[in-house]
């Protein structure tokens, strides 16, 4: 049943909504399936009908209707400070639009009213210079817990009437004398409104006082594809939610809460593509991670006080979280809209509150269906650079200078470090012995073998080596079993000072991946670190390590060879195999294995990034350009 608070007459039943939001959108389909309606009146000037109708039979294709008006429109979102010159205030031009947007709750009436053959009716003042009422208000989640006419009934006391002498005033009483007008030829009309503009209409509807307002001249509306990539300044919505809103209406999916059930689909895109891109450096985004996103996004989402996340807080989650490549992948696959024109004419770049026609010309734009209010707000992610910048690095790499970038020199000597730490103890536990407990408890009770001879009362004691032994060669096996042709480039590097180790390692070709000038980078598949450093052979072409048949021999024959230390540590996926152990047999070392699972992903991933830099002088600047995964 409509409730009474939404009868402005005996004929005239409200919706009051807010523009741009997929929850009211899905409201109004709602009750105009549920109920019988011979008429709908939109908020909206009779001279837009026949474009924008005719704009809304080539949906799901968004586009817009542009009204060009007289004198520019300020927004009262830019600072009083910003001021502008008069003369240029002046000379600007000024156009009102109404978006047709797939998610917006008056096209979506005007929508299922062509579908059902219902009339349609514009209802709004012809205004040369439009004023539009917009304010900030609640989250259209609410709609989920509460109903419309509660949700709307509970705005009316922070509502501002409008004064005798605005422009506000006068489309209320003509929105209310032409319902008025309706109500004699319809007996139950549906009116799809602002919410900030019902209780108003209402009061007019009522008033036996009611005069109409005269129209002004007015310009003839233009029909204009908007461009692709501007897409997210004329939706409500994300472009990416807009666009699964429109699949569920296609194949007659249950479309209730995909303002938020779509984030977690926009999260799990974005990683294919991620995945995709970064092949196997990127971080594994599990079900975890994604559940730490959503928690990010959602504390940010309630400091802000609201309910439905802005694309500010999902990027900033993404970024904190999973790290900047995933967090360019998700604002990129937000943007993206699946239902798009096969060929784009006339069509114009839209932002916030301007917009470039295809003449060139800027034009200050104000919406008249306008939603919550929107502002910029800045989030450093670093860019990915396009193919004619990659050409232009690539062609001018010398090939005869090559460095190491030294942020990622000291991530990887820690790593090196914590190994050695970590091995280290792995061989003391191995030398633990166990005795029983006479006068001293040694090193500590040893609890497993206390409890395994519990039944005659005994306590054993563990007795540490005075020596664990040390270590001087580390051998890091990112991928394995390993690809040769993914892994060409095969060096040894020296070190610069006493600090780090002798570097051998096989990784991906750096000369196919420029990420700026001077600046190239490589992916490791494995590694040997001998430190302190010593001088050594290349290992690639060291004739004593003929025997090696992939690539993880090479570097074990080599670690085991250069090695002064009868251990080696040993890091993989795997423990080491009859193969690699005869290699260490065969050199007289042994492996210590510490399995790649005990260390995060994040900190594996981020390990495995080597940036080539072309000549020192290339350090100063790099840091503009390197981006995290």
């Amino acid at each position: 049943m409509i409730h009474e608070i939404l009868e402005i007459g005996p004929h005239v039943t409200a919706m009051p909504v807010i523009h741009g939001r997929g929850d009211f959108a899905w409201e109004v389909r709602k009750i105009m399936i549920q109920h019988q309606f011979d008429c709908v009146a939109v908020p909206i000037p009779y001279s837009f009908q026949q474009e924008v109708q005719a704009a809304c039979l080539q949906l799901p294709v968004p586009s817009i209707v542009i009204q060009r008006e007289d004198s520019a429109y300020r927004s009262p979102w830019v600072p009083e400070s910003e001021e502008r010159d008069s003369d240029n205030e002046s000379d600007a031009k000024a156009a009102s639009y109404v978006p047709i947007d797939p998610c917006q709750p008056v096209i979506a009436a005007i929508r299922t009213a062509m579908g059902e053959h219902i009339p349609c009716k514009f209802i709004d003042l012809e205004t040369q210079n439009y004023q539009p009422n917009a304010q900030i208000l609640p989250d259209a989640y609410a709609l989920k817990k509460i109903a419309v006419q509660k949700f709307a009934a509970a705005l009316v006391p922070h509502m501002s009437p409008p004064t005798h002498n605005d422009q506000w005033k006068d489309r209320i009483n003509y929105m209310a004398w032409r319902l008025r007008e309706l109500s004699v030829d319809y007996k139950k009309i549906l009116f799809v409104t602002n919410i900030l503009d019902w209780p108003w209409i209402r009061q007019a509807f009522q008033d036996s006082n009611l005069v109409c307002p005269e129209h002004e001249s007015v310009h003839d509306p233009v029909h204009h594809q908007v461009d692709n990539d501007t897409l997210y300044f004329l939706l409500g919505e994300l472009p990416f939610i807009t666009g699964l809103y429109e699949r569920a209406r296609q194949e007659l999916e249950n479309d209730d809460n995909l303002s938020i059930d779509g984030i977690k689909e926009l999260l799990i895109c974005a990683r294919d593509e991620y995945v995709a891109e970064f092949g196997n450096r990127a971080r594994k985004i599990t079900p975890k991670l994604l559940s730490q996103i959503l928690k990010y996004t959602r504390n940010l989402t309630l400091i802000e006080s609201c309910l439905t996340p802005q694309l500010i807080d999902i990027i900033t989650a993404s970024k904190q979280v999973a790290g900047d490549g995933y967090a360019l992948h998700v604002l990129e696959k937000s943007k993206q809209y699946p239902y798009l024109p096969e060929f784009e004419s006339d069509s114009i770049r839209m932002s916030i509150d301007r917009a470039a026609f295809p003449d060139g010309q800027i034009y200050s734009m104000v919406n008249r269906l306008p939603g919550t209010p929107r502002i910029y707000r800045n989030i450093e992610l670093t860019p990915r650079p396009d193919d004619r910048q990659v050409k232009d690095w690539q062609q001018k790499w010398n090939p005869y200078k090559q460095c190491s970038w030294p942020p990622e020199d000291e991530i990887i000597e820690n790593f090196r470090s914590t190994v050695f730490d970590r091995a280290l103890e792995t061989m003391g536990a191995d030398l633990v012995q166990t005795e029983k407990f006479t006068t001293s408890i040694k090193d500590g009770i040893d609890i497993r073998e206390t409890v395994r001879h519990w039944y005659d009362g005994e306590i054993h004691v563990k007795v540490l080596p005075p020596n664990q032994g040390k270590l001087d060669c580390a051998v890091i096996l990112f991928d394995s079993p390993a690809e040769p042709r993914e892994y060409p480039w095969r060096t040894t590097w020296f070190a610069e000072h006493k600090n780090e180790s002798t570097l051998a390692f096989f990784a991906t070709d750096f000369s196919d991946q420029p990420v700026g000038p001077g600046i190239c980078l490589a992916t490791y598949g494995g590694a040997m670190f001998l430190f302190p450093p010593v001088a050594i052979s290349d290992i690639w072409s060291d004739k004593r390590l003929e025997f090696a048949t992939t690539l993880e021999e090479q570097i074990l024959g080599a670690a085991c060879l250069h090695s002064q230390c009868p251990h080696i540590a040993l890091v993989s996926s795997a423990p080491p195999g009859q193969a690699w152990n005869q290699i260490a047999k065969k050199f007289g070392k042994k492996f210590v294995h510490l399995p790649l699972s005990r260390f995060s992903d994040s900190t594996v991933q981020q390990l495995r990034m080597v940036h080539v830099l072309n000549g020192h002088e290339v350090r100063s600047y790099a840091a503009d350009f390197i981006r995290k995964v």
